[in-house]
């Protein structure tokens, strides 16, 4: 959920900022647009500990209130810019010490992952930039709408991800309608959010790959204690390859995904909630092909798979989604594929594009199950038998061919998991030709 944090980033920023620009104001002092810069620069670094750099500022009471703010970055070994940024605050408001702002603007900004969190934990209360400005109050609905247009979020990977936001507020902080889109993508990848009453919950619609991902978002918020966040969706017809080129990765899986995902989360923070967040999606993609690697080859010719693609009729399972500081953990479990007479299960964890995990591919259906090991990564995954499940295989395969094969690798596997990797792959001494084995 890097989109939502990305829009989260940049209104806790801007919200410093307007507070500087109308403190002065306030006081009578109109400022010069240099003092107006140098004020705003001092805050931010106040409340972020950050310093800030900015190229030009300009601000108007008339013909309505305004601050505009031109090629603004952070003092960070990799700064976060912005090209420009528009503040549009509610005249009346002002007199009586109140922050109610008619619309924000912000446009061309570079969000690197990295220095994005350096500012973690800093804004979670909300009420760091409230407390500088001293007597400031917020009204119930401080920002009515918030306008950001190709804002870049850099990953952890040094993928340049462009979003086109726009939301509108409703009391403490609740979108009443909101919309983030990936800028020049076909097809549109975009979440929409609108409120369903006055009730925390919104009807919450994703189109992503050429489907829907449709469902209902919930928000439950009580005066002590964490807040929790759920939601239920409904994936239909996403094309896996389009919907994660779409984001700047590949997809070892081809075919369209159906299937229920519940969303959950709990912290006392906006924060808390994003690095937190748990999916988990029961989900059916048929047809499906594996790319990458060939079931087949890998069960007739036992030892290293790489390359080739495995067609499917379908593929089932569930995935586990978990947020953590080295990137979004995905947990595969369950999965289920059958093409023909040929049927397999497995389970698989992926982090940093990794994979770990092992199947077992069936050759007598649900009898005998070749095991498998996972690896390499989602780009070159790697499909293999372990080392102990090899030999076994190779005994199998000296006494009873075909069955016999998978069978001595499965007694392979399991003695690999009994005694250990290190004692299960050493093998016995052959004796040498013409010499018998000692009599018991």
């Amino acid at each position: 959920m890097s989109r939502t944090r990305l829009w989260i980033a940049v209104s806790a920023a801007l919200l410093v900022v307007l507070l500087a620009g109308l403190g002065l104001w306030v006081r009578g002092q109109l400022p010069s647009d240099e003092q107006l810069a140098s004020e705003i620069a001092a805050r931010f670094e106040k409340a972020s500990g950050v310093g800030l750099r900015i190229g030009a500022a300009h601000w108007a009471l008339r013909p309505s209130p305004v601050i505009e703010l031109e090629d603004v970055a952070t003092v960070q070994p990799r700064p976060i810019t912005l090209r420009r940024i528009v503040v549009r605050p509610r005249l009346a408001s002002l007199w009586g010490r109140k922050v109610a702002i008619g619309e924000v603007e912000a446009s061309g900004a570079v969000l690197p992952s990295a220095s994005v969190r350096a500012f973690r934990g800093r804004w979670d209360g909300g009420d760091t930039a409230i407390a500088l400005a001293g007597g400031w109050a917020l009204t119930e609905v401080p920002v009515e709408t918030l306008r950001l247009r190709d804002i870049s979020w850099i990953d952890r990977r040094d993928i340049a991800l462009a979003y086109d936001v726009d939301l509108r507020f409703d009391a403490h902080w609740r979108p009443r309608e909101g919309e983030i889109r990936r800028v020049g993508v076909s097809p549109p990848a975009r979440l929409r959010v609108e409120r369903a009453g006055e009730d925390d919950r919104w009807r919450t619609l994703i189109d992503l790959g050429g489907g829907t991902w449709n469902g209902t978002t919930r928000l439950e918020a009580g005066n002590d204690g964490p807040m929790r966040l759920t939601a239920t969706l409904e994936a239909k017809n996403v094309d896996l390859t389009q919907f994660l080129r779409g984001f700047g990765r590949h997809s070892a899986v081809e075919g369209k995904i159906n299937g229920p995902t519940e969303v959950n989360s709990e912290g006392a923070s906006v924060g808390d909630l994003i690095r937190r967040l748990h999916t988990r999606t029961r989900f059916t993609i048929a047809p499906a092909a594996l790319a990458g690697f060939d079931l087949a080859k890998a069960v007739t010719a036992p030892g290293s798979a790489r390359g080739g693609q495995t067609r499917l009729d379908a593929l089932t399972g569930t995935l586990d989604t978990q947020s953590t500081d080295n990137g979004v953990m995905l947990r595969y479990s369950q999965l289920k594929a059958r093409s023909g007479v040929l049927t397999a299960s497995g389970a698989a964890v992926v982090l940093d594009r990794k994979l770990d995990g092992e199947a077992a591919v069936d050759i007598v259906d649900g009898v005998v199950g070749v095991p498998l090991k996972l690896g390499g990564t989602l780009d070159a995954p790697v499909l293999s038998l372990t080392g102990a499940a090899l030999a076994g295989a190779a005994v199998g395969t000296a006494v009873l061919p075909g069955v016999g094969t998978a069978i001595g690798a499965r007694v392979g596997q399991a003695m690999d998991k009994l005694l250990g990797p290190d004692e299960a792959q050493r093998s016995p001494k052959t004796p040498a030709p013409g010499k018998a084995s000692p009599k018991r």
